[in-house]
């Protein structure tokens, strides 16, 4: 079998590659479009919040939010979604994550994993959340073709988790990562190390992931408007500090289109760091997210977006296809982070 790659000036830029794969015992020709944005890069990753709802109000991220939620009609339905899924499917997208908010407080969203995963089971098909309803909705999840699991865990102190998350979750997002095990999802944590909070469990969450095979990366703060005021993240080289006082690890570097800097121990066990402030964070960037009310978003730190909303909801495929074009013609090269300066978008929409 032969595969050519060949670019058509026929296409707008953001839309160039044709693959034509060749049988050895027929001649059979099937094109597809490559999504990629004006910088180079190949955007072959979806990000979609299902839902702005969440049962944590995580210092980090919408503190002062009161509980309250977009009312379930201004949501795309499952269906009005994969519609656009399919589309970003055929045109190039083989990984999709659902986030939200918390996405297991969407009805039935099992329904929408298995709707993907019957049309395109390829799909590297994933899901963020805070693992608080995990422990009843794993097996659902993973039998409708779930695949991974990213679980942010910031502490295992019932009252730090408490403080952080500000309702008291630590047990129920333990057991939530013990049934996802069981299950057989793969599984990643995320945690977000702050000055004053929980910075002196750096070790310990790093020795719980490790004594499960669970990879733990840690996230610099990402500084926000709906965060609580005054919060220091704590840097990856201080965590890095923390970690070498026990382990001795290499530089792996980055990891594909990961926005994880990778570091790996002399037994194998491989952990990361991301750093949105790096100056190379966004060179290999391949996502774009959409939120549960249809807006596609090219960067999580830009507040521009363009809505899909309309046009999915007519059917209109060829208009949505147009706005997926422009948001990824559009593309900037780097986000908009700097030390002093915080973002306007609700990561609680976006998906973090």
């Amino acid at each position: 079998m032969g595969i050519s790659i060949v670019k058509s000036s026929s296409l707008p830029p953001t839309f160039y590659l044709k693959l034509t794969y060749i049988s050895y015992n027929l001649f059979k020709k099937v094109a597809f479009i490559v999504l990629i944005d004006n910088h180079q890069r190949v955007i072959n990753y979806l990000r979609i919040s299902v839902t702005q709802r969440c049962n944590f109000r995580c210092l980090y991220c919408m503190s002062e939010k009161p509980f309250s939620w977009v009312p379930q009609e201004n949501l795309l339905s499952f269906e009005e979604l994969f519609v656009f899924i399919k589309m970003a499917i055929d045109s190039g997208v083989d990984k999709i994550r659902l986030t939200g908010g918390e996405p297991l407080l969407r009805d039935s969203v099992d329904k929408l994993v298995s709707m993907i995963y019957s049309y395109a089971p390829q799909v590297d098909l994933c899901m963020t959340t805070n693992a608080y309803l995990l422990k009843h909705l794993a097996k659902r999840l993973r039998d409708a073709g779930l695949k991974r699991v990213n679980i942010s865990l910031d502490s295992l102190d019932q009252e730090t988790m408490k403080q952080i998350a500000k309702k008291d979750v630590l047990s129920q997002v333990l057991d939530g990562i013990d049934e996802a095990i069981r299950v057989g999802l793969k599984i990643k944590i995320n945690t977000v190390i702050l000055q004053g909070i929980n910075e002196h469990e750096v070790l310990d969450l790093f020795e719980y992931a490790k004594s499960r095979e669970i990879e733990i990366r840690y996230i610099e703060y990402m500084q926000n408007s709906f965060a609580k005021d005054a919060l220091v993240g704590l840097s990856s080289p201080k965590i890095l500090d923390v970690l070498s006082k026990k382990y001795h690890f290499d530089d792996d570097g980055y990891s594909a289109n990961s926005p994880s800097h990778y570091y790996r121990l002399d037994d194998g066990y491989r952990f990361g760091m991301i750093e949105p402030h790096r100056d190379d964070f966004c060179t290999s960037c391949n996502r774009l997210r959409l939120t549960a009310e249809g807006d596609l978003i090219p960067c999580l730190y830009f507040d521009e977006s363009m809505s899909i909303k309309k046009h999915v909801k007519s059917g209109d495929i060829k208009s949505a296809a147009k706005v997926l074009q422009d948001v990824i013609g559009n593309r900037a090269l780097k986000n908009r982070w700097s030390d002093d300066e915080s973002s306007n978008r609700a990561f609680y929409e976006t998906g973090g």
